[in-house]
């Protein structure tokens, strides 16, 4: 399943497309919401690998307005829950990330992107 961890890490590799190609957007997509044991931890320590400001608009497009759109300074228990659900609760089933840049539309289909280009895509 695409979580918002797992798209939160992903860019388009079109070739070519070297700049503005991250984050994808989210379009058509359906979630599903499976609980995760709350590991703080876990959360903290995946903190400084993300980026925040592509992680709360991704959040927005689908449908989640708990985090902020600036990172804040501390992260106090609720902003570690919320965190912990946007990241690793939210799955996206079907839709599709498209690039910002070149517009090419990734698939995602019964939970499983495809990040696969065509031979004339690789660069």
């Amino acid at each position: 399943m695409v979580r918002l961890i797992t798209h939160n890490l992903l860019a388009c590799h079109v070739k070519g497309c070297t700049s503005n190609n991250f984050p994808l957007s989210l379009k058509d997509i359906q979630i599903e919401l499976r609980e995760a044991e709350f590991n703080p931890e876990f959360i903290t320590n995946i903190l400084p690998r993300l980026e925040w400001r592509a992680l709360a608009d991704a959040a927005r497009q689908v449908g989640d307005t708990s985090l902020p759109l600036e990172q804040p300074e501390m992260m106090d228990d609720d902003l570690l829950r919320n965190l912990h659900h946007v990241l690793l609760e939210i799955h996206i089933v079907e839709g599709a990330m498209i690039c910002p840049n070149c517009k090419h539309v990734y698939p995602i289909l019964n939970g499983i992107p495809n990040m696969l280009l065509a031979e004339h895509e690789i660069g």
